[in-house]
């Protein structure tokens, strides 16, 4: 026995317990898991100190919401099922189209509902203008949720604005989230301003352990919704704060943001505005009865059809993962992507260079810069896949960071919202992206890809293939980082 104890006899348990670790991991982190995610999790287990990659593990490794909120997501998706029943036989000529709808009526419970009016917003202090003054002419309640919201000289007639909703009469009701909020300058000087306001306000996803609020802590919420009275709606890219953010970095390197807005108005609105009664319920136990039940009527003139659908770890499959890739399948003749931070999974990989190969005229847009380094230098590791499949890339130029998310399918549909295509907005981030059906809202957005096409410049192969050896290293690694979630 006192010689097992010796250090010799340690460096064997040791070795045998390291073992014994190794072989468990093998078996249980694949569970469940897409392999890419499980192999890099596996990576990080097997070349860290295992329990250091275990320690990672258990505290990121699962992407799942305490229980309590995803009782409360489904209880809500129950309820939105039950009131909208039958409000989603929208009339239209492309019977290829039902299928997606009913997909993203099974995965999130909203309806595609017709008669309604989008107007784009693509000039960032324009934007915040906009959505000032609508929260200026609200006459009844306003709902605002931001992933980010800060107060600055730039967003600071935006918090005006709130104060004076209220001091109306209005109900005014803000959610931010809480990480992304505590990384932003200004974070207790912007709380300070919604108290004093008068605001009803909560923090998102908070993670506060001493309070008994916590969940694996880079799961965020990374929407952006304002809806007015239930009859004007905005959502999209853009948070509340200076095109800067505000970071010495960025006014360093003269970074700022382009980003994508739209208002809604029409039916569209009652689904965007469940998403926030969805959120506040989940973060505050008060359900918005009152305003749940507030549907615009659908307007008269020639109109779009839309769906809401809302993504994130409280569902259980990838909502928007599943139907970016239903309608990259079902592109005819063209897809034209913009994405700030894309970082594909394989099934989508797979759907863009096969729809390239096939002809179809496959473009993305990208940022020439990023602010995130390990997501740009991943996203970097895609581009020779997708050049030699025959995608075109337009690197949009510096210093602007191209944060705008949409796509477009052939001249008929659009994707808009705040979600990413990368792993992180696939799994990790509550997210909402609306599906517009018309051509007239494409054909806006024809205009805007233009804008950014005569802003960038196009990434050829020949180029990318002489690119620094060094730097090509560094894409592929931070490759495999991105897909440990």
């Amino acid at each position: 026995m006192d010689g097992f104890l010796t250090l010799p006899g340690v460096v064997v348990a040791l070795a045998v317990v390291d073992f014994i670790i190794r072989l468990i991991c093998l078996v249980y982190v694949p569970r469940n898991r897409r392999p890419q995610t499980a192999t890099a999790w596996l990576l990080a287990i097997f070349f860290l100190p295992p329990y250091i990659g275990v320690a990672l593990f258990l505290l990121l490794g699962s992407r799942r919401l305490p229980k309590g909120r995803r009782e409360k997501q489904a209880e809500i998706n129950s309820f939105i099922t039950e009131t909208t029943e039958g409000v989603e036989e929208v009339k239209h000529d492309h019977p290829w189209l039902d299928p997606v709808v009913e997909l993203n009526r099974h995965l999130g419970a909203m309806p595609l509902v017709g008669g309604n009016t989008a107007k784009l917003f693509g000039t960032y202090d324009q934007t915040l203008v906009e959505m000032t003054a609508a929260i200026n002419s609200a006459t009844k309640w306003v709902h605002a949720e931001f992933y980010i919201l800060a107060l600055d000289k730039t967003t600071a007639p935006f918090f005006d604005a709130l104060e004076a909703a209220v001091k109306r009469g209005l109900e005014v009701r803000v959610l931010l989230d809480h990480v992304a909020g505590l990384r932003a300058v200004g974070y207790r000087r912007t709380l300070r301003r919604l108290r004093k306001s008068g605001v009803h306000w909560s923090l998102m996803l908070p993670v506060q352990p001493l309070r008994g609020k916590w969940q694996r802590p880079d799961l965020r919420n990374h929407r952006k919704i304002l809806v007015l009275d239930g009859n004007v709606a905005f959502t999209g890219s853009q948070n509340v704060v200076d095109s800067s953010y505000n970071k010495r970095g960025n006014v360093r390197r003269g970074l700022h943001w382009k980003d994508l807005m739209v208002r809604f108005e029409g039916p569209i609105v009652a689904g965007i505005n469940a998403l926030f009664i969805t959120d506040w319920y989940t973060e505050t136990g008060e359900l918005l009865m009152r305003e749940a039940n507030t549907v615009p009527r659908p307007l008269v003139s020639e109109t779009l059809d839309a769906q809401v659908v809302p993504s994130g770890p409280g569902f259980e499959g990838e909502n928007n993962l599943r139907l970016f890739n239903s309608l990259l399948y079902l592109a005819q003749e063209k897809i034209i992507i913009t994405s700030p931070y894309f970082v594909p999974d394989e099934s989508m990989l797979y759907a863009i260079t096969t729809a390239a190969q096939s002809g179809i005229d496959v473009q993305l847009f990208v940022s020439e810069i990023g602010d995130q380094p390990v997501v740009y230098h991943a996203q970097r590791s895609y581009y020779e896949a997708l050049l030699r499949a025959g995608v075109r890339i337009w690197l949009y130029k510096a210093p602007t960071v191209l944060h705008s998310k949409f796509f477009t399918i052939d001249d008929e549909v659009a994707v808009i919202g705040s979600s990413n295509m990368d792993m992180r907005s696939f799994s990790l981030n509550l997210e909402i992206s609306v599906m517009v059906h018309g051509k007239s809202f494409v054909d806006d957005l024809r205009k805007v890809e233009q804008e950014y096409r005569d802003t960038s410049r196009e990434l050829h192969l020949e180029e990318w293939m002489t690119r620094n050896r060094a730097s090509a290293v560094l894409d592929n690694v931070a490759r495999l980082t991105a897909a440990v979630q």
